[in-house]
């Protein structure tokens, strides 16, 4: 149950954990909900972050300025951005607990903050890419789900970049909102979600970013630290739901090699992803302007194709059930 007191069950809304379930629920069968919300005339909420995350960016990250003044600048917005988000969810979550009919907005925005359908469809849509379009178009579709060159990669490089995205991103955009919202609330969820896509926008090491983009980057690892590795002991989990899932080796290869890459916290669900599949992920990676040389996770063949793809999202769709099962065992716990 949420630590925050208004968190708890009113006359006016269901409980908040009880809200989660029917927000992954929603989020589950309708995903991004995009005509929702162009008939509401409504912008996504990462559409509205990402819009003040960029003009934040504009305006402070000169780089005429020296690098202690660009990473000062930058420390402000990775506390402010998140602290505005946290600031609006706790309007919204004391409404919906005070105000009638208010609460269906909390359950949408937690739909809207968690990404286990279109981190499905996305990773689906490279399997076809592949599948239809050859390696062309399996790079194309690729592209649009990770940071590295996708020009560099073969068939094989475009499967693995696949799945490891797929993996991560489970980390990030499923296990981390909800294990926020159920520790602070729709505040929590909102400031994750706020702290995650700063650290996609600015996160990154290079010239331009490096000192802007700091603070965002540190605060992203700290507060990924445990959905990551809940994320990964998921992932084993939910390889109990296909049939040449291998649970046991995901834990295995997880505790073994999640520190061989790079991030703190991306190798944990992506290690157990190696070992669930029996492949080995990770490995040099080219992104633009730089190389990044992390060592393989999982002792597997590293000749990934889409039927992996195909297994992957299996492995997914149960980590995904884990993960609710997780709340509405909460949920029991707590009546």
């Amino acid at each position: 149950m949420s630590m925050l007191p208004f968190m708890h069950q009113s006359g006016f809304a269901p409980d908040g954990l009880l809200m989660l379930v029917f927000g992954l629920g929603l989020d589950a069968v309708f995903g991004e909900m995009g005509l929702l919300l162009r008939l509401l005339h409504l912008p996504h909420p990462v559409v509205v972050l990402g819009n003040l995350i960029a003009a934040a960016e504009r305006r402070l990250n000169r780089l005429e300025r020296g690098d202690t003044d660009r990473r000062v600048r930058g420390v402000l917005v990775a506390l402010l951005i998140p602290g505005g988000a946290a600031a609006f969810g706790f309007a919204v979550a004391w409404g919906a607990r005070h105000i009638g009919h208010v609460w269906p907005v909390e359950v949408l925005l937690i739909a809207l903050s968690v990404s286990q359908k279109s981190l499905r469809r996305h990773v689906r849509d490279v399997a076809r890419a592949l599948a239809f379009g050859g390696l062309a178009t399996g790079r194309q579709a690729v592209g649009r789900i990770v940071g590295r060159d996708p020009e560099t990669l073969d068939e094989y490089g475009v499967a693995r970049a696949a799945i490891e995205s797929l993996a991560e991103n489970f980390g990030d955009g499923v296990v981390g909102p909800v294990f926020w919202y159920m520790l602070l609330g729709l505040p929590g969820m909102l400031a994750f979600k706020a702290i995650n896509t700063l650290d996609s926008m600015v996160g990154h090491r290079t010239e331009r970013y490096r000192a802007f983009g700091w603070a965002s980057a540190r605060l992203d690892d700290l507060v990924n630290l445990v959905p990551a590795r809940l994320a990964g002991l998921m992932i084993a989990a939910g390889a109990v739901f296909t049939a040449d899932g291998r649970a046991g080796n995901a834990l295995v290869t997880m505790r073994r090699d999640a520190m061989k890459h790079a991030s703190p916290n991306s190798g944990w669900p992506e290690a157990a992803m190696a070992g669930a599949l029996g492949l080995a992920l990770g490995g040099p990676r080219h992104y633009p302007g730089r190389t990044v040389n992390d060592g393989w996770m999982g002792l597997g063949r590293t000749e990934a194709g889409i039927v992996d793809i195909e297994r992957a999202l299996g492995v997914f769709f149960g980590a995904c059930i884990v993960n609710a099962t997780v709340v509405v065992m909460a949920i029991r716990l707590a009546s």
